[in-house]
Order: structure tokens, then C-alpha cells, then sequence
């Protein structure tokens, strides 16, 4: 027992460090400051942990200037893109920026395209990393068990409106609306399917490639916005991981679908424009440094790959 517990906090200390990329300055120096955007039930930080977990500094290190938004846990992606665009807007009347480069986890990818669209001026790329884009069959799933009107679904309003406002209250953002239904209805394939229908840019019409830029006219001027994507399709990725579990059961949905996934997402739905890659072996939660950094020691990791991005916008002038 004494060799297993040993083992196992070697293994814990291993996870922890893995794979720490070596810094060179100006490595990830960007045009554009990079603007990070959580996904459904996202938070700046709980219980120590940040919802980018190290990426920010890892970023930060080698020159990038990097700010994280806060928009609601739970709500539609027109919603907290609104909130986006406002951040948006003050980051740059605080910093002079001009435009960002969008970096949206799971609902953060329609979040950030919503505001690319609503406001090209002020966005320079998109990119979206196991995003939400045609949607998921998990929230479908959830949406056919609890269908709009009945007393289901009102019970996980309730639950998922009270986790939420939970984690706002923590995070010290607890004017921002919430709304579980709306955030729920968002991610369902009949959601994606009405959203992508006005906000197109980038979206592929089968499971390849969609366009790498696309140029929006705003006020008479011509704004030109890059999309980049990329994902994963392994859904249990390190044994010592405790979330696992959850996105182990959550990953039910896509049985006998025969659609690769992360255990939310399905890989097609996670790309976009520009697909860096979209078979990493992580899950949802991975892509973000996971639990502490607990993900997949035998995959690049997520450090590596934001600080592989940051520097294929610099190359881009982005």
C-alpha cells in the first residue's frame, strides 16, 4: 500500500509539471492583445484553480499580453457575446488596444463569433478550441429529457441558475444574468444549426475546413477576421484526474453514434476555419490545463499549444 500511495504521488507530481514549455522571449508576442473566453459555467478562479489553468502566465512569460473575460456562466452565446463586446471595449479605452485576438473554450467559441460578427472592428482572429460550433449531442440529450415547459426542466433551471450564480458570487461578478435554459438551448444541435445560419464565418459545411478568414463591412470600412480551431477525441485521460468521471458519463450521449468526441463535443462540431488539429487524445476539460493541470501526460500539452497558437498569430501579423 505504502509503494502504491508513492507511486501514485510521483505520478500526481508528474502531471503537474509535464512537458513545461522552455521560455523565449517574444516567443508569443502578438499585434493583437489575446483575449481568453470561458465556456458554459466558467469562472476566473475557484478554490485556486483558474479556469485557464496556467495558460495566461505560460503566455505572459514569453511576451503576450493576455486578459481573461468574464462573461455569465449560463446564458445564450448572443448574450454573453454582448458581454464580450463591452469587455471589449473597455479593455481598449483602458489600454488603447485597437483589436484582440479571441480565444473561446467550448461555448466561448460561438460566444467570440458572435462578437466578431456584431463587431469585426474590434477583432483581429477567432480562434476556437474544442468549441461548440454545430452543437453538442450531450445538450441535446439533456434537452430531450427535459423538454422546454415541463417540471424537469424547470428543476434544472434551478440547479444549473443557482450553480451559476454560486460561481459568480465567488468570482466577484455576480450582476452579470444568468440563464440555464438559454445557455442549454444555445448548445443544442437546433441551436447551432439557427446560429450558423447568421453568423456563418468559418463554420465548414461537412467536417473539414471552413474559411480561413472572412472579411465583414462595417461603417464603409472592410475588417478582415481570421478562424482557427482545434480539438480533441479522447474522453478518460489520466486515472488520478477526478473529472474524469463526469466527463466518462456525460460522453453516454454520443454511444453508438460513432462520432469521435472529448466526452461533450463531437469532433466535427469543434472545428473551424483554420483546423491546427483536431484529434488531440484530451478531453473537454483538457483543453484548458484541466484539474490542476491533470491531463494526459502521453499528449502535447496544453501549455505547449496556446504557446504554439500565440506564435502562429504572431507569424500571421495578428
Amino acid at each position: 500500500m505504502k509503494k502504491l500511495l508513492t507511486l501514485s504521488t510521483i505520478a500526481l507530481a508528474s502531471a503537474l509539471t509535464v512537458a513545461a514549455p522552455s521560455a523565449q522571449a517574444g516567443y508569443t508576442t502578438t499585434k493583437h492583445p489575446i483575449l481568453l473566453v470561458h465556456g458554459i459555467l466558467g469562472f476566473s478562479n475557484f478554490w485556486g484553480a483558474d479556469y485557464f489553468y496556467q495558460i495566461p502566465s505560460t503566455l505572459t512569460s514569453e511576451g503576450a499580453k493576455v486578459h481573461v473575460a468574464t462573461v455569465s456562466a449560463v446564458g445564450s452565446s448572443e448574450l454573453r457575446g454582448e458581454q464580450l463586446i463591452q469587455e471589449m471595449l473597455t479593455l481598449k479605452a483602458i489600454n488603447g488596444y485597437s483589436k484582440f485576438n479571441l480565444i473561446g473554450h467550448s461555448q466561448g467559441s460561438p460566444t467570440s463569433r458572435y462578437a466578431a460578427a456584431v463587431r469585426p472592428d474590434l477583432v483581429a482572429s477567432v480562434t476556437s478550441v474544442n468549441g461548440v460550433n454545430k452543437g453538442s449531442r450531450v445538450a441535446d440529450v439533456v434537452r430531450k429529457v427535459a423538454p422546454a415547459g415541463t417540471v424537469t426542466s424547470a428543476v434544472f433551471a434551478t440547479v444549473a441558475n443557482g450553480l451559476a450564480t454560486f460561481l459568480t458570487v465567488i468570482y466577484g461578478s455576480p450582476n452579470l444574468s444568468q440563464n440555464s435554459l438559454n445557455a442549454l438551448d444555445s448548445l443544442t444541435t437546433n441551436g447551432l444549426t439557427a446560429f450558423n445560419k447568421k453568423y456563418p464565418a468559418g463554420v465548414p459545411s461537412a467536417c473539414g475546413e471552413g474559411a480561413y478568414s472572412y472579411n465583414y463591412t462595417k461603417n464603409g470600412a472592410t475588417h478582415k477576421v481570421n478562424y482557427y480551431s482545434w480539438g480533441g477525441e479522447r474522453v478518460l485521460t489520466n486515472v488520478l484526474d477526478p473529472l474524469d468521471a463526469g466527463i466518462g458519463l456525460l460522453s453516454s450521449a454520443f454511444l453508438f453514434s460513432g462520432e469521435q468526441n472529448d466526452g461533450l463535443v463531437g469532433s466535427c462540431s469543434q472545428r473551424l476555419g483554420k483546423v491546427v488539429r483536431s484529434n488531440y487524445g484530451a478531453n473537454h476539460l483538457d483543453a484548458v490545463n484541466g484539474f490542476f493541470g491533470i491531463v494526459n501526460l502521453f499528449e502535447s500539452n496544453p501549455k505547449t499549444i496556446y504557446r504554439a497558437h500565440a506564435n502562429r498569430l504572431q507569424t500571421a501579423g495578428l
